[in-house]
């Protein structure tokens, strides 16, 4: 099976010097049995069931899961948790879409407009020079995409009763969503949404951002509380939800909006020495979700000052898929964690991968993975003498395979098990 996400990234950073080992000697990734190596509640939960097939990379286990919300993909034992848990607050909200407040939030909304759309209405000049010119073309629309989208959830909700609506909403959430992100306020609305779901407010899964935007917007704009778990409650109970599990994000990612985050990451950039060109191009990349960037510039404001800095933000430049970025921003946290308990004296880059320098002179290479097996590629990292003959440690997230294991001692390097 090809390696799409590794391939891409980490086995290209890895690769560059001849492994001395016959090939003989090598590992072929396997495939794996899902029920071998997941916990009970990750593998089956009440909305969701792993396949049992889970083909390695040589790295990262790709996972598929099946659904009550469709078929998710999922690389690596982290993103599977995290989906398994946005599983969990999809279910969340489409509950509250069926509730007897989530529609008449939605009517209101149609009935009477909420004070930022009046505002846009009554001074549309003034609305347009207050906005960023990349969502100017939202507001020329944003009376009839908002009033059309919930007026037609309105007319389903009416002719197919409370057991439909999840499905009558289907086809508008995304509408509603595009068109509100243009009103003053509902970005905010949203990511306290996120927040009490305890799901990152910027993930890749179209199907939690639409579920979240449908179901924001007809709290925000009805005027009415959204208390995500509660609000479908009898009795109209209010009592927040708290999260079951910590997105492992800075935690100013639910309180400021995307364009005060771009401007903070913009300015942090510059201070690191990263050219102008290079930070457009970072704040362009579609793979680069507005939380992992910002968690990946977070973490180097915390590291060592030097050039390797801008070099990483180089490598991150370049990243093509958003599981590639959530490697490199791993990779990071972990050199963050180790920083903390004893600080590193320089940032490196080795290969593509960054690393930290200790006081004694030790670099430390993070391996975010599951498992490593001793395919062709990883001997070649393993045997990599270009950066200077000094002790080597991996700081290893998952496991190694008996082979992987004896080829990383043979070629001197110190294997170091991280939580």
């Amino acid at each position: 099976m090809k390696t799409p996400i590794l391939t891409g990234f980490a086995c290209v950073a890895l690769t560059s010097f001849a492994s001395a080992l016959e090939a003989k000697a090598f590992e072929v990734a396997p495939v794996l049995q899902a029920s071998q190596i997941l916990p009970a509640e990750l593998l089956q939960g009440p909305h969701h069931r792993v396949r049992e097939m889970a083909p390695s990379d040589g790295y990262l286990t790709h996972y598929t899961i099946d659904s009550d919300f469709g078929v998710f993909k999922c690389v690596g034992r982290r993103q599977l948790e995290e989906r398994v848990q946005e599983l969990g607050a999809i279910a969340k909200l489409a509950a509250v879409s069926k509730s007897d407040l989530f529609a008449d939030g939605l009517k209101k909304s149609v009935e009477a407009p909420i004070d930022a759309v009046k505002n846009i209405v009554d001074d549309p000049q003034e609305a347009i020079k207050q906005a960023p010119k990349t969502v100017g073309h939202f507001f020329s629309k944003v009376g009839d995409s908002i009033g059309n989208a919930a007026r037609k959830v309105g007319r389903k909700i009416d002719e197919s009763g409370e057991e439909e609506t999840s499905e009558a909403l289907a086809d508008t959430g995304r509408g509603i969503g595009e068109a509100a992100k243009s009103v003053a306020g509902f970005d905010l609305a949203k990511l306290d949404t996120a927040r009490q779901l305890g799901v990152d407010p910027y993930s890749d899964n179209q199907r939690l951002q639409d579920e979240m935007e449908k179901v924001t917007w007809a709290f925000f704009a009805g005027g009415l509380p959204l208390r995500v778990g509660a609000a479908a409650a009898s009795g109209g109970a209010s009592v927040a939800l708290t999260a079951t599990k910590a997105v492992g994000l800075p935690e100013d990612i639910y309180d400021t909006t995307p364009g005060e985050l771009n401007l903070r990451d913009r300015e942090a950039l510059v201070a690191m020495g990263v050219s102008e060109t290079v930070i457009n191009e970072v704040l362009l990349n579609p793979a680069m979700t507005i939380s992992l960037r910002h968690s990946i510039v977070e973490s180097l404001k915390k590291l060592p000052a030097g050039p390797a800095k801008a070099e990483v933000i180089g490598i991150a430049q370049g990243l093509a898929e958003v599981r590639q970025v959530e490697f490199l921003n791993q990779a990071l946290e972990e050199l963050i964690k180790r920083h903390r308990l004893a600080p590193y004296q320089e940032l490196k880059v080795f290969g593509r991968l960054p690393a930290g320098i200790t006081a004694d002179g030790v670099m430390e290479v993070p391996a975010p993975v599951d498992e490593v097996f001793w395919t062709a590629q990883v001997a070649e990292f393993a045997g990599r003498q270009d950066l200077g003959a000094g002790k080597r440690r991996l700081l290893l997230g998952g496991s190694l395979s008996p082979a992987a294991s004896a080829g990383f001692q043979s070629t001197g390097w110190e294997v170091v098990a991280v939580p």
